[in-house]
């Protein structure tokens, strides 16, 4: 599977604003990791970064396009896979950044932070909007969210990243969090879950 560029949609979902004390965006927020922050949840130990204090979870719906963007395009004709996948998120770190107007890149960029299940067909936009997605951490259900609820839906994400930054084949969107974004620990074991479907699952090592 091809990978270009990794955007990411900061504050899409009101609640999880809420709970970071975070203003609810006007326009959507959108973020870059590097490449190789990319890494898949195959039951493999994921590695964290160790010295940088706190590493927050936050489980979202990715989806990636196998065309270049051209003015018009539905969603359907862009898109191809769809993962569930989680930005780990330096939080002491970014709440630092955050303070002296620098850019996210250090909290949110470093290696493995972009974790995907392995890649699922898209089955349509309508049709992905009946299915909820999850993340369980050690068993328990700490992420729960379906992109109904998103401040900015995909078609505005996509309108909008083309328009600011391109967008085209190769590229993956991580589209936003629900509320519930906690702190992971060494030895944690994480599960995404697609509906009921257990589509990937990682332990975290530090």
């Amino acid at each position: 599977m091809s990978l270009r560029n990794i955007y990411c949609v900061g504050r899409n979902y009101r609640l999880h604003a809420e709970e970071l004390n975070n203003a609810v965006p006007e326009a959507p927020l959108i973020f870059t990791k590097p490449t190789h922050a990319y890494t898949e949840a195959k039951g493999q130990i994921i590695k964290m970064p160790t010295d940088k204090g706190a590493v927050h979870y936050e489980v979202e719906l990715v989806i990636h396009l196998d065309q270049d963007y051209e003015e018009g395009m539905s969603a359907d004709e862009l898109i191809d896979k769809i993962s569930i996948g989680v930005d780990f998120t330096l939080r002491e770190l970014q709440e630092e950044l955050k303070k002296k107007g620098y850019p996210w890149l250090p909290a949110k960029g470093f290696p493995n932070s972009a974790l995907c299940s392995p890649w699922m067909p898209f089955a349509g936009l309508e049709a992905i909007k009946e299915y909820d997605f999850a993340l369980l951490k050690n068993g328990q259900e700490v992420q729960h969210g379906n992109i109904k609820d998103m401040i900015f839906d995909i078609p505005e994400i996509l309108e909008y990243v083309a328009k600011e930054f391109g967008l085209g084949a190769g590229d993956v969107i991580f589209t936003g969090t629900p509320a519930g974004v906690g702190k992971i620990q060494d030895g944690d074991h994480l599960i995404l879950k697609w509906q009921d479907t257990k589509v990937g699952e990682c332990q975290i090592g530090f």
